[in-house]
């Protein structure tokens, strides 16, 4: 008899008084309407959000998101909005997709809270001035890096963890002392709607404002100015962004998605690499950006893993998944057709039964895929493992080479030379070394793709980094002047050996012979 797990409960806390806030829906923003209490309106150039824009860049002008003190009580209310709203959080990613209690709990509650309280007990060391070394003309001035924030920057939130996907950056963003427009998914409706009515009413309206759009809105959205811009995202609407941040030379982060192998040598734990595996791919049905994409492995390995692989499936989904509370659905119809025409890949060895109403695609692992079939042409992002038969480990870092580089590579083996060359003879985002996903729960390790799967990085002081200008300052004595004169015409053969003495850097261990 399966034993049904019920769901985690989190008691409800009833939430605090709202004040007005700065919200604006696509419907407003295409009608050039002002909701009430928001600051937002239309401009002689006709773009719904330029008021809006602009009013966030005259509240960073005036220095008001600077203080410690301001960015710190920000960081305090979205810690109250977790705490507040953790129920709300659970009931509208099941709603919008089917989100384990306890998944929802991990990443979009847990994971945030460590982002924010790793930086409420960092940021008066991160903001300080970092005093560099100097050369002997400048001894007796200050040479510094000012972490300057950039001014008002948008973050564009994808649906896969709707919250935790723009909180994270928006941690960074209020640490480093920016204004931020936050875009939310308008594929999860449900969580969309929590951030635009919940959000707004812990966050200082003057500096923060929450826009909800599709398509369309966002385009126009993106035709304003913005100091930074922080997408998360598929590579096809990352090259978007990127071309309307270079109309006005907008630096970006762009964290994209891609096909992350996952090679098992022959040396291994099998089980252990099931469990592992199976966690990593299954975890919120597979729509994950850092899931494991594809196993490389032998096709001794691929037979050992089968039945390995579908005693893990069990022992966490029950012998039907679909009853199962631990188990997500697939985000929206449209994603469910694309991800159930990848079953046509390989061999169906485990699961592979699929309802439509319901958007569940069942744990599947297909064996014997081919390099040319539709599971190995795009990200899986579903509940679908392909195996891919390599020969060796030189044959599977080949493999991995001649493909865009992905956002993470998984290598498992109890022999750590082996992992260490997979480790060293490839390039990916991230790596992970005999399990999957946990290199992105320390706040340590920066999180961040390369190539096709993007660029820039955050997590932690990282984020706080991205967020910042790093702007290189001198501050010189008013007097001293001798100290100048060498650098001044008329030039001589003595001044030039002058300035060569005080500002050449030499390399270390060299000697000069006389």
């Amino acid at each position: 008899m399966q034993t049904v797990q019920q769901p985690l409960q989190l008691p409800v806390q009833q939430p605090p008084g709202c004040g007005q806030s700065s919200l604006l829906s696509s419907n407003a923003a295409a009608a050039g309407a002002i909701p009430k209490g928001s600051a937002v309106c239309s401009t002689a150039s006709g773009n719904p959000y330029a008021g809006l824009v602009s009013h966030l860049r005259a509240a960073w002008l005036s220095g008001k998101t600077r203080p410690l003190e301001y960015r710190m009580a920000q960081l305090e209310a979205l810690g109250r909005f977790l705490e507040d709203k953790k129920q709300d959080i659970l009931e509208a990613t099941a709603l919008d997709m089917g989100k384990p209690s306890f998944e929802a709990y991990f990443t979009e509650i847990l994971l945030c809270k460590n982002e924010l309280n790793d930086t409420l007990n960092n940021l008066s060391h991160w903001m300080k001035d970092e005093h560099v070394d100097k050369n002997l003309v400048t001894q007796l001035d200050s040479a510094f890096i000012r972490k300057d924030p950039y001014g008002v920057v948008l973050i564009i939130a994808p649906w896969n963890y709707p919250i935790h996907l723009f909180l994270v950056p928006l941690i960074g963003a209020i640490a480093a002392g920016n204004c931020v427009v936050i875009k939310p998914s308008e594929i999860t409706k449900n969580t969309e709607r929590l951030v635009a009515e919940m959000l707004t009413c812990y966050l200082d309206s003057d500096c923060f404002a929450v826009v909800t759009a599709g398509v369309e809105e966002t385009t126009r959205l993106l035709e304003n100015k913005f100091d930074y811009i922080f997408f998360t995202g598929s590579p096809s609407v990352g090259r978007i962004i990127m071309t309307a941040a270079a109309k006005h030379l907008t630096p970006v982060t762009l964290e994209l998605g891609g096909k992350n192998p996952c090679y098992v040598s022959d040396k291994c734990d099998v089980q252990n690499v099931a469990r592992r595996v199976a966690w990593g791919r299954f975890f919120n049905a597979g729509q994950t950006c850092i899931a494991p994409d594809y196993v490389l492995c032998s096709l001794e390995m691929q037979e050992k893993l089968m039945p390995a692989l579908r005693e893990a499936i069990t022992e966490y989904f029950g012998s039907n998944p679909r009853e199962s509370p631990d188990f997500a659905r697939i985000v929206g119809d449209k994603q469910f057709k694309r991800v159930r025409a990848l079953l046509s890949s390989g061999r169906v060895a485990i699961g592979g039964q699929t309802d439509e109403k319901e958007r569940y695609i069942a744990p599947t692992v297909l064996a014997d895929v081919q390099p040319s079939d539709p599971a190995m042409q795009e990200e899986v992002f579903g509940p679908i493992l392909p195996i891919v038969v390599v020969a060796s480990m030189d044959e599977a870092i080949d493999f991995i080479n001649a493909r865009p580089r992905p956002l993470a590579i998984y290598a498992f083996s109890c022999d750590s030379k082996v992992v260490n060359q997979v480790l060293e003879r490839t390039s990916s985002g991230g790596f992970c070394g005999n399990d999957t996903l946990m290199h992105v729960t320390l706040t340590s390790l920066p999180f961040g793709g390369i190539g096709n799967c993007g660029l820039g990085k955050y997590h932690g002081k990282f984020t706080f980094d991205t967020f910042s200008h790093h702007r290189g300052c001198l501050h010189r004595n008013m007097g001293l002047e001798a100290i100048n004169s060498p650098r001044y015409p008329p030039y001589t053969q003595q001044k030039l050996g002058l300035m060569t003495a005080t500002f050449e850097i030499k390399r270390r261990g060299m000697c000069t012979l006389l």
